[in-house]
């Protein structure tokens, strides 16, 4: 490889990789001394595992991300077999290292004609009670798909295609929560700059803040509030986004305020398992709070759908205490992790009628450790801060009964994917 025919971002970007597979290197002999010593205290103290009185086998996807490595072994721990899929990209994800792991397979990914053929044979092959997909915004659509096939020899917990779609729809969302008599930002969905140009905000007491419908990962983050300080700034900001009819989207009423996330696990219209934090741009941070006008918010929507499944919200309750809801995500949400130390998690997925579990109030909040160095690294001046929060939490995916998976995710997964890049730069 020449580095003179490579642009600045591309050198900056292989520089990184070997400044970070260099660091990883160095960081290797400390993580094999804590596995060692991990896996020497669990021989000695091995966790007593709960045999379930009806046993069931138990496929997950999205077995490279720490959601589905907690549901692995919120499963196992109940006395289920755990079957951890994931797309053959990531074929070393650290997690099918995992002892709550039974069997791992690599699938196409969710858009490839042959997936739900490969889900299918797996289900067969090795008589699948219950699947649980842990997707990903693009592949929560494509397990619903799945779903109407799996359906005929399993158990599968998530919605129907239309109900992915709605939900996943921003402003479909918005229509369908008025409707239910829940509390949303006023929203307009948007298909042509237009739109907005002939919009009279004068009449408005609030500004707006434009998302697009469609996942959007490069421009998510941004919130510039409509509209500008001249109607030359609005045009000009509205000219760099891609809005069309093929790729709508919401003009939403922006409310300040405390934004929360939440994850829940329902089943007939029914809350079985709960969770809400605080929100940040970035979640990598998670902190159980009650927060009961949420839960109550929660509760009247999936019953109103009678949804089955797993639904994510994000929320914001403003200063007057009144919370609305301005998305919602058909998926698992990484909160679940919050659940690391509570012994019903299955049975919440599993069993209907079941009084709804919350986090233990003795959890402490979850972290991923390497985030917070980094933190600590680029803002050395909060080192309090990151302290505190790595000795009073908990990181998400280390576990002393199952430390496996944080040697192989840091010191196998990631740099083999840092190498494939590597290679391709």
């Amino acid at each position: 490889m020449s580095f003179k025919k490579l642009d600045y971002s591309q050198t900056r970007s292989v520089i990184k990789t070997v400044v970070t597979l260099i660091l990883l290197l160095f960081i290797l002999p400390f993580n094999l001394a804590l596995t060692a010593i991990a896996l020497f205290r669990a021989i000695i103290f091995k966790p007593r595992r709960i045999t379930a009185s009806h046993p069931k086998t138990i496929l997950l996807s999205g077995g490279k991300m720490t959601k589905a490595l907690q549901l692995a072994r919120s499963f196992h721990g109940a006395g289920h077999r755990v079957i951890l899929i994931e797309s053959h990209k990531y074929w070393l994800t650290g997690h099918r290292f995992s002892w709550a792991v039974d069997r791992f397979y690599t699938v196409p990914q969710p858009q490839a004609k042959d997936y739900i053929d490969a889900l299918l044979e797996i289900v067969q092959k090795e008589g699948v009670d219950v699947y649980v997909p842990v997707c990903s915004p693009v592949a929560s659509y494509y397990d619903a798909q799945a779903k109407q096939v799996l359906s005929k020899y399993c158990e599968v917990m998530h919605f129907d295609p239309e109900i992915v779609q709605k939900l996943d729809d921003k402003h479909e969302f918005s229509v369908i929560s008025a409707s239910l008599g829940l509390s949303v930002p006023d929203s307009y969905r948007i298909t042509q700059p237009q739109q907005i140009l002939d919009f009279d905000f004068s009449k408005q007491k609030q500004k707006y803040i434009l998302k697009s419908i469609p996942y959007d990962s490069v421009r998510r983050l941004n919130l510039t509030q409509l509209p500008c300080n001249t109607p030359l700034e609005t045009a000009a900001f509205l000219e760099e986004l891609p809005i069309s009819e093929s790729n709508p989207w919401i003009m939403q009423a922006f409310i300040p305020g405390q934004e929360y996330c939440t994850h829940s696990t329902v089943r007939n219209g029914e809350l079985q398992l709960h969770c809400c934090c605080q929100s940040s741009a970035f979640q990598i941070n998670y902190e159980r709070v009650d927060k009961p006008e949420i839960e109550a918010w929660v509760r009247q929507f999936v019953a109103g759908l009678k949804l089955t499944g797993q639904v994510s919200f994000d929320f914001i309750q403003a200063e007057d205490g009144c919370v609305y809801a301005i998305e919602c995500n058909p998926r698992t949400h990484s909160a679940i992790t919050m659940f690391y130390n509570h012994a019903d998690v299955a049975r919440a997925y599993l069993e209907s009628n079941f009084p709804v579990i919350q986090p233990l109030k003795s959890s402490r909040p979850t972290y991923w450790i390497y985030h917070e160095i980094w933190r600590l690294v680029t803002h050395p001046m909060k080192i309090r801060q990151r302290w505190k929060i790595i000795s009073g939490g908990k990181d998400a995916i280390f576990d002393w009964s199952d430390p496996l998976p944080f040697l192989m995710v840091h010191h196998a997964q990631i740099p083999w994917l840092l190498l494939e890049k590597f290679a391709t730069a």
